[in-house]
């Protein structure tokens, strides 16, 4: 091979422009661009001098030699600490800060994961948890005993707390599901069949209601009373006992209820909701214990973006979503894969089938018969790590077009009696 320096060898400048962008040399396979300014006859990358001539050969041993260069010096950062990524260093060519004040360079970012987005916090430490309502609201009482110590997150509508979790704005939700007076909240089993989030816990809480007020207000000057439906379907008697001759008008929440009569200073309005609300708004209490029963009970589902591993060392608790194409005549056979193995069904609960509502059977002597078609929701008391669990969804599947599990969690064990605190919505 002909020497660099000899004056047949490359003109390496006139080589860049054809073989690669000005300004830029590939050395080598899976190493990074590194930049490389060539002036008049001079590589002052290599410090090696080239004359005229285009032979194959000597274009490839200069990259050769360019590649040795950038080896010794990936050596050399490593020695000095550099990072390292897929088995090379990397090398920080542009300084951040003025070198001759200070050496230092930004390092490397670390990429992000998903943890960056939401951390994975302790149970209920900085744990952020979506409910519906304001501020006072039970919802949110329900949130601090599922997860005491978290953040909770108001959102004015149901659907909102469930695209909090899925957007990774919160960790969990709060959400009601069904009270022992008022019965289900179909809202909730509805937008439950429409989202993808897992229920992984469940907490039950007593009703404690309140007939709130302004300052100063008597009952005999109130003209109508403003709450919840449910919490107005669980006070019913208890204000016709009380002589109220109000109009009786259905709020998005208990506590915001009390916020809109503080907020707009109505004098001849009231609200039911809890003690907390009365002293966050400046209300007050003009009745106490106004619920019908007082063994009144609201329960709670806990919904995270990923289920929870099932246990068998503790009560555990499943709920199921299914559907037949052949209408509600396969209900029996669902239940009896239960009863047979020694289940037992904690709740069962149906919906209309949102997209086929109607079932038109055909009959040649009666005409055609219309029946709904329905969803069904059922829990049990079994873990999915049970094998009657599993037995039992297996049989299931074979009677049903549709099944879902909404998911397997720990049954709420807490003691109960009624409180002077509690949820409702």
């Amino acid at each position: 091979m002909r020497s660099l320096n000899s004056p047949a060898a490359v003109d390496l400048k006139s080589l860049i422009r054809t073989a690669v962008p000005p300004g830029t040399t590939r050395v080598g396979s899976g190493h990074r661009s590194i930049q490389c300014n060539v002036n008049s006859s001079t590589n002052q990358a290599t410090g090696i001098s080239f004359g005229s001539g285009r032979a194959r050969y000597e274009w490839q041993s200069a990259c050769a030699i360019l590649a040795s260069k950038v080896e010794s010096q990936q050596q050399d950062t490593q020695k000095s600490g550099a990072d390292v990524v897929n088995g090379h260093a990397t090398l920080d060519l542009v300084p951040v800060k003025d070198q001759s004040t200070s050496p230092a360079t930004v390092p490397l970012k670390k990429p992000l994961s998903i943890a960056d987005f939401s951390p994975a916090p302790l149970h209920g430490a900085q744990l952020r948890v979506a409910y519906q309502g304001v501020p006072g609201a039970y919802s949110e009482a329900a949130a601090g005993k599922a997860y005491p110590n978290c953040e909770a997150i108001p959102c004015d509508q149901f659907e909102v707390a469930f695209q909090a979790v899925e957007l990774w704005l919160a960790d969990r939700a709060v959400l009601p599901v069904e009270n022992s007076l008022g019965g289900s909240i179909h809202r909730n089993y509805d937008l439950l069949l429409r989202h993808r989030l897992h229920i992984v816990g469940e907490v039950q809480l007593p009703v404690h209601h309140c007939l709130l007020a302004l300052p100063g207000v008597r009952k005999e000057y109130l003209t109508r009373v403003i709450s919840h439906p449910q919490a107005l379907s669980q006070c019913e008697h208890t204000l016709t006992k009380l002589g109220l001759n109000v109009v009786r008008e259905a709020v998005d929440d208990t506590a915001g209820a009390a916020e809109y009569i503080a907020t707009n200073n109505l004098r001849d309005t009231a609200a039911i909701a809890s003690a907390r609300a009365a002293e966050l708004y400046g209300m007050q209490i003009l009745a106490d214990g106004i619920q019908d029963d007082s063994g009144n009970v609201t329960r709670f589902v806990m919904l995270a973006r990923e289920p929870i591993i099932p246990r068998t060392d503790r009560p555990f608790k499943t709920s199921i979503v299914f559907a037949h194409e052949k209408g509600t005549s396969v209900l029996f056979k669902v239940l009896s894969a239960f009863a047979f193995r020694n289940i037992s069904l904690t709740k069962i609960e149906s919906r209309p089938h949102r997209h086929r509502p109607i079932r038109l059977v055909d009959d040649a002597n009666v005409g055609t018969a219309k029946h709904f078609e329905y969803m069904f929701y059922i829990d049990f008391e079994a873990s999915m790590a049970d094998v009657r669990a599993q037995n039992a969804l297996s049989e299931v599947q074979e009677f049903t077009s549709f099944l879902r599990v909404l998911g397997s969690y720990p049954m709420d064990m807490t003691p109960w009696s009624p409180s002077s605190s509690g949820a409702d919505d």
